[in-house]
């Protein structure tokens, strides 16, 4: 029989809240946490939207295509724009949990993550 749990390194994605955004109905505001179990990483990705996080718990490292890389420990925060490629997202630590959470504007009904090149 064929397990359907993530592995072990995969990122959980919970979902808090998505609202219509005042004043432009083809959008909305979603809030989600993520938390990165030791030495998660991310695939290449887009989210074609306005994304705000801030760390909750841990460390990670997150870039986009053309930045440097940034490591960000709680209390610290990050912005990728809507045409940024996430070419780094990865929890720093190989032994201790991440979590952060992030506050996107996106076209409503849109995938929370795109995979890219």
């Amino acid at each position: 029989m064929e397990s359907t749990a993530p592995s072990a390194k995969e990122a959980t994605v919970r979902s808090l809240m998505s609202k219509d955004l005042a004043g432009d109905p083809a959008r909305e505001l979603s809030m989600i946490t993520i938390e990165y179990p030791p030495g998660s990483v991310d695939p290449v990705h887009t989210h074609h939207a306005q994304a705000l996080v801030y760390v909750l718990e841990g460390t990670i490292v997150m870039q986009v295509r053309g930045g440097a890389p940034v490591t960000l420990a709680p209390g610290q925060t990050f912005y990728e724009g809507p045409d940024d490629v996430h070419i780094v997202g990865r929890n720093a630590s190989q032994t201790a949990p991440a979590r952060f959470l992030v506050f996107l504007v996106k076209d409503k009904g849109a995938p929370l993550l795109v995979p890219a090149k």
